[in-house]
This record gives structure tokens, C-alpha cells and sequence, in this order.
């Protein structure tokens, strides 16, 4: 055991003893990346979730379990037989989905929610075993119905999950809490002759007329506010457990009533999420329910939705509110965990990291290590690797259903990597060129990004936000994602940071979230710039820098820009070097005789 971790597991020893309770279940499997082309949904959303967790402290290995996918058996003690056949058809999910499918995305989206379905049963079993709660990572697919699937839902895994329990002779009374945004109309419908299933929703509208004899539905139209929301739940949940005095409570804790939600309507403060969350939780009993209690994450859009759920389950492990970061750290140290998983070459895993006459396009040639992906990496482990890490899957949410790789080597000046999407592969995507440099620094070795292009050949540019200088298409949203990956390549490759070199100022704009200037006058001067530049638009900052409108405040001369290396550290002399003492010294020093103004 690794120091830090011996420190992380120590920390979560005591905030177990403080909060009284133990630890939930996680229900989490590798096979949880959900997701379809077109369809706002992160599909690494519960790894986030579960890595955040870990890296906090706030979960151990021994606190997560994995499940089985749901047999069809036992969704047969729900769904009909007749829509369990239907689902061979080809067209079988348009319905569902709102859009044709191939046959190999439907057999996925099958796959992945029974696996989610067995998920939801396993923590159902967990809860009910030990006493504590147990959270899938995933799962809530209330608008499936017995006789078909509806928004994304193919199989309802709440209702899966009770009707085991009624073969097991459990004949206590259940209590679904369903605070996702939409309707649970799938829920209602499948225990509408069923006392002994109360259904309560607080949802944005109603989908369905169902009369169930055990339900409570409130719908509180669009742009509801935290007051609103929160009100609603005060006034309804309290008599709901009074009068039904459920032996187990499923929470569907929907991300999607969050305003920062890609799909939702209301206007709910990350604030108001966790005191929702908290207030059901405390309703039900506390850390430590008498009552059984199964937590699913229900719907949440976009690639923010995962830390809604995140703080909620810091919350309930520490009694601390929790900020998860999602800047460029977070990310890589979920690609790190993933990272981690990937079998390495040699163990057997099947992976080929060099390349086969195939990836060189010449028959017979042997592959070189100046074709591979910077001297180590075939296109497969490329494509394998973007793969893992959501970034292809990211792709194929914005519409580009099949993206494809392409790689192109041109020593010395490094490698080429190309995502191109569209039928005839004519959309590109992304462009990157990279290479390692042994030149810029001494006695290191870096990984230097010469150029980066992502864009959405689909998209068109809004009055709130215009092109860039030289940006002919909105961007693809995967700065961050992309950064994140050079990084943990530079962990693999033991390099010892990334290189930048940005040609126009709105370059080092953006790339300033994540890297900083080499040297400590550039960061001097990048720093006049932006106070120079303060209160307009990157574009049009940009363009004025472009034009020779900044100019020193003393002489009068036009400020030009530097293009100067940026460097984002991996390795620890790298980080001492722009991080340390006599660099904040000369930066300072460098600061106080740079000024600029906007002439």
C-alpha cells in the first residue's frame, strides 16, 4: 500500500466514525458507459462518479461490487413475452430512441441495460443483506413499461428488481421515490393494480394518464426554482412515508432538474440538489435507514450531470459538502483509473501495441517505430485507448455515429491523428500533431503539441458567441478531454510534461486553464494582455492583439505577442521549475515592469 493511500483509508476510517454509519454500496461495473449517437448522455458518467470517490478517500475497492447482467427470465416477470421477442426486429428500438439504430447499436443498448437491470437487483440484494444503503451507478429506467420501452428505457430495472423479491417471499411494502425530472409513468403503469408499490414522483409534467391505486404524481411545469422545488418535496414526502411505511425505498436521485442540465427545463442550484437529497435521506432515516434503501442516478445530460451525484454521495458518506472539481484534474485522474485498468503488452491481454501490416497500408513491410502513434502506439491501441476514455463516444453523442481514426506518421515532424466522421469520412473532426521533443528543454523529454483542431462541421456559430480568428466551425467541447489524454500518454511514456506553443493570444487564452508559460516573463507578459483585454470578448481580444492595438503603457509601443512555450508539468522537475520559489520571484519582478494598455 502506497503512503497516500494508507492516508486516504485512514481519513475514511475516520469519517466513518464520525458520521456513525457505514459506507454505501457502490454497484458498478466496467461495462457501464452508456451511451447512443445524438444523445446528450456522458457515458462515463458513474466512472467519474465512482473515481472521484475513490481519489477523495470517500470509497475503497471493498465498498464496490459488480453485477451480472439480468437474465431474460427474469425480465420476463415484467416485460411481456411479446415485447421481449420485438426486440429482435431491426426497427424494434426506433420508438424507443426516436431514430433508426443499427444492429450492432441495438444489441448494445440491450446489453448495456440489462447489464444495468442485473446492477439495480444486486443492490436491492446488498441493502437488504447488510443494511446499507446501496447505490447502482447508474440505472432509474422509469419509462419502460411492461409492454414497451419509451425515452431511452428498454427495460424497467426498479420493477425488475421488486417482482424478484416478490418470488423471494419478500411481501413488505415499497416505496419508490423518483425525483428525476421526467414522469415515472413506466414505474406507475407496472404497479398500477398494486397496493403494496407506492409510486411518488415530482417530475416537470405529466406523460401518462395511468390511475394507479398507490401513487402520487405532482408535476410543477417548467422553470421551477429551488423555493418551488423544495417546497413541493417538504409538503408531499413526510405523509407519503407516514401513511405507506415502506420495508424498502428505491431513490431514483435524477440529475436532470439541475440547471446546468443539457436537457432540463428548471432552474435548480447545485445548493438545492444536495439539500434534496439530504432531506430523502434523513426522511427515510438517516446514513443509516432502518428501512432498506437502493439510490439510483436516474437521467442527468451532458457532461456535467455526474457531479450532482458525485457531491450527494460525498455528503452521505463525510456529512461534508463536497465540491467535485471538474477541471482538467478530475478528468485525469479518471483516465489515470481507466488507464490503470488497460492490461499492459505482455499480459496476455490480447491488445496489440505495435503495429500488423494492416495499420502500415503496405503488404509485407514490417512496421517501423516511426510509424507508430509517437514510436510506441499502434492505430488499435489509439482507437482502443479513445475508446476508453469516452472521447470517441463524446463524438458520437454530437451525431457522428461513426467516427473513424486515421493516423499518419511524418518523421521527423512527428504524427498526425485525424477523427473524421460523416458516411464517406469527408467531416473532420479533430486534428492533432504531436511529437516528443528532446530540444526545448535540457535534459528533458516532452510531449510537444504543435497543432490542435476540434471542430462540429454541424454546428453554426450563435450571436452569443462568434468564430475565433481563423475558426471556420464551433468547436466539439473536447478540449479538456483531449488535454487530459496527452497527459496520461506523458505518464506512459514517462515524459515529463506537455509543450505549447500558441501562435495567437486567444490560444494561450484557452490553453491557460490548464498550462502555463515556461518562462516567467512570457506569463509576465501574457498577464498585461489580459489586464489590458479585460471586459471584451476572446474574439475580438484576439483580433485586437492581431491588429497591434495593445500597446506599453510607458513607451507606446505596440505590445507584440511572443508565441512563447507553454508547458503543462508531469514530471517533478518540470513542475519545481515553473512552479517554485525563484519562479514566482521573477515573475513578479517581470510583472511589475510589464504594462500594457488597449490602444
Amino acid at each position: 500500500m502506497t503512503p497516500l493511500r494508507g492516508i486516504a483509508r485512514k481519513t475514511l476510517r475516520r469519517l466513518r466514525r464520525v458520521v456513525g454509519a457505514p459506507a454505501p454500496w457502490f454497484v458498478h461495473h466496467a461495462g457501464y458507459r452508456m451511451g447512443l449517437p445524438g444523445v446528450s448522455v456522458d457515458p462515463l458518467r458513474a466512472h467519474r462518479i465512482l473515481a472521484f470517490l475513490l481519489d477523495e478517500g470517500l470509497a475503497s475497492s471493498r465498498d464496490v461490487s459488480a453485477p451480472i447482467p439480468v437474465s431474460l427470465n427474469r425480465l420476463g416477470h415484467v416485460h411481456t413475452e411479446r415485447y421481449l421477442e420485438s426486440l429482435d426486429r431491426a426497427d424494434s428500438l426506433e420508438p424507443v430512441v426516436g431514430f433508426t439504430v443499427s444492429d450492432e447499436e441495438r444489441q448494445k443498448l440491450i446489453d448495456d441495460q440489462r447489464l444495468v437491470v442485473g446492477g439495480t437487483i444486486h443492490a436491492t440484494r446488498l441493502a437488504l443483506k447488510t443494511g446499507r444503503i446501496a447505490i447502482n451507478l447508474a440505472g432509474g429506467y422509469h419509462h419502460a413499461w411492461p409492454d414497451h420501452g419509451q425515452a431511452f428505457c428498454v427495460f424497467n430495472d426498479v420493477a425488475v428488481a421488486i417482482a424478484r423479491l416478490r418470488r423471494k417471499k419478500f411481501h413488505e411494502r415499497v416505496l419508490v421515490i423518483d425525483l428525476d425530472l421526467h414522469d415515472g409513468n413506466g414505474t406507475r403503469a407496472a404497479f398500477a393494480d398494486d397496493p403494496s408499490v407506492f409510486t411518488f414522483s415530482i417530475h416537470n409534467r405529466h406523460w401518462d394518464p395511468v390511475d394507479a391505486v398507490a401513487d402520487l404524481s405532482v408535476a410543477l411545469g417548467t422553470d421551477v426554482n429551488d423555493q418551488q422545488y423544495l417546497a413541493a418535496l417538504q409538503a408531499e414526502l413526510p405523509a407519503v412515508l407516514a401513511d405507506h411505511r415502506p420495508g424498502l425505498v428505491f431513490y431514483i436521485a435524477g440529475a436532470d432538474p439541475a440547471a446546468d442540465d443539457k436537457l432540463g427545463d428548471w432552474n435548480i442550484s447545485p445548493e438545492a440538489m444536495l439539500e434534496r437529497d439530504r432531506y430523502v435521506i434523513q426522511q427515510v432515516g438517516g446514513p443509516r435507514p432502518e428501512t432498506p434503501l437502493v439510490v439510483l442516478l436516474g437521467g442527468g445530460y451532458g457532461d456535467r450531470a455526474w457531479r450532482h451525484s458525485a457531491r450527494f454521495f460525498a455528503w452521505l458518506v463525510s456529512g461534508e459538502s463536497r465540491d467535485p472539481n471538474a477541471a482538467l484534474d478530475a478528468v485525469v485522474r479518471m483516465f489515470r483509473r481507466i488507464d490503470l485498468e488497460t492490461p499492459r503488452p505482455g499480459e496476455g491481454s490480447g491488445d496489440d501495441w505495435t503495429l500488423e501490416e494492416d495499420d502500415v497500408g503496405l503488404p509485407g513491410l514490417a512496421a517501423s517505430t516511426e510509424s507508430r502513434f509517437l514510436g510506441v502506439l499502434s492505430k488499435h491501441a489509439v482507437e482502443l485507448s479513445l475508446e476508453r476514455f469516452g472521447i470517441l463516444n463524446k463524438i458520437r453523442s454530437r451525431g457522428f455515429r461513426h467516427p473513424a481514426v486515421r493516423l499518419e506518421a511524418t518523421p521527423p515532424l512527428g504524427h498526425t491523428l485525424r477523427i473524421v466522421g460523416g458516411a464517406d469520412g469527408g467531416e473532420l473532426l479533430m486534428e492533432q500533431r504531436v511529437s516528443r521533443n528532446r530540444s526545448a528543454l535540457p535534459g528533458m523529454e516532452l510531449l510537444y503539441a504543435e497543432w490542435l483542431l476540434l471542430q462540429d462541421p454541424r454546428s453554426t456559430f450563435d450571436e452569443s458567441r462568434g468564430p475565433l480568428p481563423g475558426q471556420r466551425y464551433p468547436g466539439l467541447g473536447l478540449m479538456r478531454e483531449i488535454v487530459a489524454w496527452w497527459l496520461v500518454l506523458c505518464e506512459r511514456l514517462k515524459l515529463d510534461g506537455l509543450l505549447f506553443v500558441p501562435s495567437h493570444y486567444y490560444m494561450a487564452s484557452l490553453g491557460r486553464r490548464h498550462l502555463r508559460f515556461l518562462h516567467p516573463e512570457d506569463e509576465a507578459a501574457f498577464e498585461a494582455f489580459q489586464d489590458a483585454l479585460a471586459g471584451i470578448g476572446l474574439s475580438e481580444a484576439s483580433r485586437a492583439v492581431d491588429a497591434g492595438r495593445v500597446v506599453d503603457r510607458k513607451t507606446g509601443a505596440v505590445a507584440t505577442w511572443p508565441a512563447a512555450m507553454m508547458v503543462l508539468p508531469v514530471g517533478e522537475a518540470l513542475g519545481t521549475r515553473t512552479a517554485g520559489l525563484s519562479y514566482q520571484a521573477a515573475l513578479k519582478k517581470a510583472r511589475a515592469g510589464t504594462k500594457y494598455r488597449l490602444g
